[in-house]
C-alpha cells in the first residue's frame, strides 16, 4: 500500500489529524494495533478546553458535544472551611466543558467512515523505517497474520506513551524529561447525578479529591493515594466515606450524594516531556511526545492542539513542496506543551499533600492567594480553559 500520511494509533489525535488533513486534500491511512471495539470503549479524559472546542466546531464535529455535553463556566477551589468559586468567563471569557473522550472518538469515527476513511485495527509487530529519507514507510503484522508494508511522505506518531513511534528515533537524538509523582489518583464513575454545578478541586489534609462528572446522571470523582493501591481493597463505604469527608460533606449544608460505582481505577502521575517532535519524516503528536498529570486536564487537549500545527504543515510539505511549517513544527508545539506541562505541575503540587506540615501551610497560602487576587484567579483561568493554539 502507499499513502501520502501513515497515522499509527487511532485515538482521538490521529483520527483528528486524518481529518483535518483531508481537509487539506491529503489522503491517510491510519494504523491501531488495538480492536476498532476497544478503541470506542476507552474511558479516558472529559473535559475540553475552549481552543478544542473552537477545533472541534471548525470541523463541524461539536453537534453531540452541543447537545450532550455539560458548558462550565470555571471551577470551585476547596480547602477546609472554605469553597471559592472561580468564574473563567468573568476572567478570561472562555468556558470548557465536560465530554467524554469516549464520545469525542464516537464522533471522529463516524466523521471518519462517513467519508471512507482507511482503517488498519489489531496490527502488531509496527517497524519504521528509513525515517531520514523521502520515502519512509511501516512494516506490520495484519489481524490475519500477513506482513504488510505501508509506504508514506510522512509518518504520524499518535500512538501514546508505549507505541512503536518513539522508539524509532535513534538513542542520542532526542531528550527526555520526566518526574514521577509519590501520589496516584483512585479514580471512580458513579450512577448518581453530580452533586455539584461545577468541578470541585479539594485540598484536604488526607489528601486531594476532585468531583468531576460525565453528564448528568454520571459522576467522575478521585481521590489522592499511594502509588501501589489496589483498588479491590476499597470498599464502596470507604470509597464514599473518603470523599465525603475531603470534599466538605455538610459545609455550609453541602452535601454530596453517594451511589452506584461501576469502575474503579489507580492512574499514576507523572510529567514527561521528549524533545525534538520530529525526526525526518517522523512527526511526533499526543502522549507520544508528553504526558502531564490530570490535574490541569491537559492530556487530550495539548493533543488537539499538536495535530492543529502538524495538518497544515503536512499539507504545505507535501501539496506545495513548503517545508517550513514542518521543520518549525518541534518548537511551535513544545512552546504551548512546555506551558502546559508548568500548569499541570502547578495545580498539581498546589492540591496534593506530601506529609510536611511546612508544605501545607504553603499550598493553603496559594490558594488563599489564587482565589482571592484577580491576577492569581485569571492565571488559573488562563490556563485552564486553554491557551490559543497559536501560543
Amino acid at each position: 500500500m502507499r499513502t501520502q500520511v501513515a497515522i499509527i494509533g487511532a485515538g482521538p489525535a490521529g483520527l483528528l489529524l486524518s481529518h483535518l488533513l483531508a481537509a487539506d486534500g491529503v489522503e491517510s491511512v491510519v494504523l491501531e494495533t488495538r480492536s476498532r471495539e476497544y478503541v470506542a470503549a476507552r474511558i479516558r479524559a472529559g473535559l475540553l478546553e475552549s481552543s478544542t472546542v473552537d477545533i472541534l466546531a471548525a470541523c463541524g464535529l461539536d453537534g453531540r458535544l452541543r447537545e450532550q455535553g455539560l458548558e462550565h463556566r470555571g471551577i470551585y477551589l476547596q480547602w477546609p472551611e472554605e469553597r471559592h468559586h472561580l468564574d473563567f468567563v468573568d476572567l478570561v471569557g472562555r468556558s470548557v466543558w465536560v465530554y467524554g473522550q469516549t464520545e469525542v472518538t464516537r464522533d471522529l469515527v463516524a466523521a471518519r467512515d462517513a467519508v471512507g476513511q482507511q482503517f488498519v485495527y489489531e496490527i502488531s509487530d509496527t517497524a519504521l523505517h528509513d525515517l531520514d529519507s523521502d520515502r519512509p514507510y511501516l512494516t506490520y503484522v495484519d489481524v490475519d497474520g500477513r506482513e504488510q508494508r505501508l509506504d508514506a511522505d510522512a509518518i504520524a506518531g499518535c500512538d501514546g506513551s508505549f507505541g512503536p513511534s518513539r522508539k524509532a528515533i535513534p538513542s542520542g537524538v532526542g531528550q527526555t524529561w520526566e518526574r514521577a509523582y509519590p501520589f496516584a489518583w483512585f479514580g471512580i464513575l458513579a450512577d448518581v447525578a453530580p452533586s455539584t454545578d461545577e468541578l470541585i478541586y479539594a485540598w484536604h489534609p488526607d489528601g486531594f479529591a476532585l468531583h468531576s462528572m460525565r453528564s448528568e446522571s454520571v459522576s467522575r470523582l478521585y481521590l489522592q493515594v499511594p502509588p501501589d493501591t489496589d483498588p479491590a481493597t476499597w470498599s464502596d463505604d470507604q470509597i464514599w466515606e473518603a470523599l465525603a469527608r475531603r470534599l466538605g460533606h455538610g459545609q455550609n449544608g453541602w452535601q454530596l450524594h453517594p451511589g452506584p460505582i461501576t469502575d474503579r481505577s489507580v492512574l499514576p502521575m507523572r510529567s514527561y516531556v521528549y524533545e525534538p517532535m520530529r525526526y525526518g519524516r517522523l512527526f511526533l503528536a499526543g502522549d507520544a511526545a508528553h504526558i502531564v498529570p490530570p490535574t490541569g486536564a491537559k492530556g487530550l487537549n495539548l493533543a488537539v492542539a499538536d495535530v492543529a500545527l502538524l495538518a497544515p504543515a503536512l499539507a504545505a510539505m507535501i501539496n506545495k513542496g513548503d517545508h517550513a511549517a514542518a521543520d518549525s513544527y518541534s518548537e511551535r508545539a513544545l512552546r504551548r506543551v512546555w506551558r502546559c506541562t508548568h500548569f499541570s505541575w502547578w495545580m498539581t503540587t498546589m492540591l496534593h499533600t506530601h506529609g510536611d506540615d511546612f508544605d501545607a501551610q504553603l499550598q493553603k497560602s496559594q490558594l488563599q492567594w489564587v482565589s482571592s487576587s484577580a491576577a492569581g484567579s485569571a492565571g488559573l483561568a488562563e490556563n485552564y480553559a486553554g491557551l490559543p493554539i497559536s501560543y
